[in-house]
Order: structure tokens, then C-alpha cells, then sequence
């Protein structure tokens, strides 16, 4: 059995004010570096990861350094855990991208299967990314234990395609800062055993 356990980096300060981040590299703003530090300790007393992947985007890193520190581990970085390219949103609130995309923002909102971000990426293509850095990873590590740290859009990409779960159960699937999600994978197929675990976070 192989043990991927999914997390999404620390606050920023774009989740602060609620910007579309993506493929933007907001650092962890101090919140989030605690978050990260509560995370790695959470790790450190259930499980020993053999190998800690990040997104190369450096909320993502540093959240994995924590953790990776805890084990005498490197970091090292798939692009496939990465956030999706937001293109023209990026940076915007989303007051602004209602006003500029109310048609297409609405649609994010109610069901965003198959969007493609003005000038970024579709939600499908970043999936399919996703889901092939987490077959990569366990094709890697058989029989072991490893920590991936992502975002919150490619998490939930990921969990769905994991799952078999069709793009209507995007917002159903929380994904908060410094949240893990564990999963086993035996026999060719994904479990669900922890799905946005966030305890750890209320000693902050």
C-alpha cells in the first residue's frame, strides 16, 4: 500500500483579501509560516514520508520545507502539483472579475466543468496534469509513505480525478490552508481516508 497524503501550503496574503492567486508566487505571509510549522508537526507524529513534493510555486515550497525539515528531507519539486494559470483573473478580486466576466464568473461559481480562464489554462488540462504527478509519484514510491503540497483549485482537481468524481463536485470538496487530505493506493485504485484534516490549526 502507498500512502500519498495531499496538502495545500500555508495563508497568504492573497487569501487574506481573496485574490485569484494561481500561478502567481505570493509568499506565506506569517500566519501561513504557522501554519506550516503546525502542519509539519501534525506529520511528524502520525507518519515518516520517504520523499516531500511541492508545487515549485513558493507558498508551496516553504509550507514543504517545514515539513520536510521535520524528517531530514529535500523538497523536491513536481510542476505538476502546481496552481492553474488564472491568466486575466489573476491578481483580481472577485468583485472585479464579476464586473469585467459576469457570464463566465457566474459559471465558476454554479459549475465550472471544462472553464477555461481568459487568457490561462482549462480546468480539465490542469487536471489531467495533476493526476499524472500523483501517478508519477506513486509509480516512484511503492509501499512508502509521501507528503505532495499543492493549492487549493489543483488539490481539488486532483481529489476528484483520484476519486472518479465529475466537475460538479468542485466546490463541494474544501480545501483550506494547511489542510491534508490522505489517501492509500492498492490494488490500482485511490481511497479516501482523510479529506481536509485542519485539527492541527487550532492550537494557532
Amino acid at each position: 500500500m502507498t500512502r500519498i497524503i495531499l496538502v495545500r501550503h500555508g495563508e497568504t496574503e492573497w487569501n487574506r483579501v481573496e485574490r485569484f492567486r494561481g500561478s502567481a508566487d505570493i509568499p506565506l505571509n506569517e500566519t501561513g509560516l504557522k501554519q506550516a510549522e503546525l502542519l509539519a508537526r501534525r506529520l511528524a507524529a502520525s507518519w515518516k514520508p520517504k520523499a516531500v513534493y511541492s508545487s515549485p510555486l513558493s507558498r508551496s515550497v516553504r509550507t514543504g520545507e517545514a515539513i520536510a525539515a521535520r524528517f531530514n528531507l529535500n523538497v523536491r519539486i513536481h510542476p505538476g502539483l502546481s496552481d492553474i494559470d488564472y491568466g486575466q483573473w489573476q491578481g483580481l478580486t472577485p468583485e472585479e472579475v464579476r464586473a469585467r466576466w459576469p457570464e463566465l464568473y457566474q459559471r465558476w461559481l454554479s459549475d465550472p466543468s471544462g472553464l477555461h480562464f481568459p487568457g490561462g489554462e482549462s480546468l480539465d488540462e490542469r487536471q489531467r496534469i495533476g493526476v499524472a504527478a500523483i501517478g508519477e509519484i506513486v509509480a516512484t514510491h511503492p509501499g512508502e509513505t509521501v507528503v505532495a503540497v499543492g493549492h487549493t483549485v489543483i488539490n481539488r482537481l486532483i481529489i476528484m480525478g483520484l476519486l472518479g468524481l465529475d466537475g460538479s463536485y468542485f466546490w463541494r470538496l474544501r480545501q483550506d490552508n494547511c489542510a491534508l487530505n490522505v489517501f492509500e493506493y492498492r490494488d490500482g485504485r485511490f481511497v479516501a481516508v482523510t479529506l481536509n484534516e485542519t485539527g492541527h490549526l487550532l492550537n494557532y
